[in-house]
């Protein structure tokens, strides 16, 4: 398999952005739910709300993520959706680590 640098350099920046737990979970969410607040989000993760929105303002800050503000809630979906991809490959992996 031969990958030109660029698409290297672009996997690279994405793996490197979504190597947490937290961001992991987030993205599988939203391939369930297109859709989801904070809130939804912090319930089906179980994370803190102050550390969740730390992670999905570095993640929309890096272009995975868009916002949709309506009234005072936030609505996040994924910009890229080929990012569940990346987590259908974790979950084929079998690595023995």
């Amino acid at each position: 398999m031969k990958l030109d640098k660029e698409k290297l350099e672009k996997a690279a920046f994405i793996l490197r952005t979504i190597a947490h737990p937290t961001r992991l979970a987030v993205i599988a969410q939203l391939q369930v739910k297109e859709e989801l607040t904070v809130n939804e989000l912090m319930e089906k993760t179980g994370c803190e709300q102050s550390l969740l929105s730390h992670h999905l303002i570095n993640m929309k800050t890096k272009g995975l993520l868009k916002v949709r503000k309506e009234g005072t809630s936030a609505y996040y979906s994924l910009k890229e959706k080929n990012l569940g991809s990346v987590l259908k490959c974790i979950e084929k992996c079998d690595c023995h680590m």
